[in-house]
């Protein structure tokens, strides 16, 4: 198989799990919400234009996100000491709880698939630990590489 081909099929995979997982999942927020929140945990603090190409939306689009997050309590916005027309984004303690309430109502339903799934715990283990060194290992290639460049 090919490197291009099993990453196609990883993402893919990954994606539709993901989605899987919001679609089914006993959420107390809008999941675009928690995954707004999600981003803010990551970049934090960010500027909303740091947010919104993070997550491949408009500025406005984000912009209003965030006030919906500011008005319901779960982010805050302080002023960016390097440019004062500018805000920073941060997660409350109330945002900290309502994203990890998301992730377990994302995980109690996979728990089910996975309890019937025929698979070796270690070998979901391992599939788990890849993951993340994957993500670890695009974070370092991120580091390197400009915004928008590719090999």
């Amino acid at each position: 198989m090919r490197t291009d081909d099993l990453a196609d099929d990883l993402l893919r995979s990954a994606a539709r799990l993901s989605r899987w997982a919001s679609r089914h999942a006993a959420l107390e927020l809008p999941w675009a919400q928690a995954r707004v929140l999600s981003l803010v945990e990551e970049l934090a603090p960010a500027r909303i234009t740091a947010l919104a190409a993070a997550d491949d939306t408009s500025q406005p689009t984000m912009t209003t996100q965030v006030q919906r997050l500011e008005a319901e309590g779960l982010v805050t916005r302080t002023p960016d000491p390097a440019d004062g027309r500018a805000s920073l984004v941060s997660l409350t303690a109330a945002g900290t709880e309502a994203l990890a309430a998301a992730r377990r109502a994302r995980a109690s339903t996979l728990e089910p698939v996975l309890a019937g799934l025929d698979a070796d715990p270690e070998q979901v283990r391992t599939a788990v630990d890849l993951l993340v060194r994957l993500v670890e290992a695009t974070r370092t290639t991120a580091e390197r590489e400009p915004a928008g460049a590719t090999s």
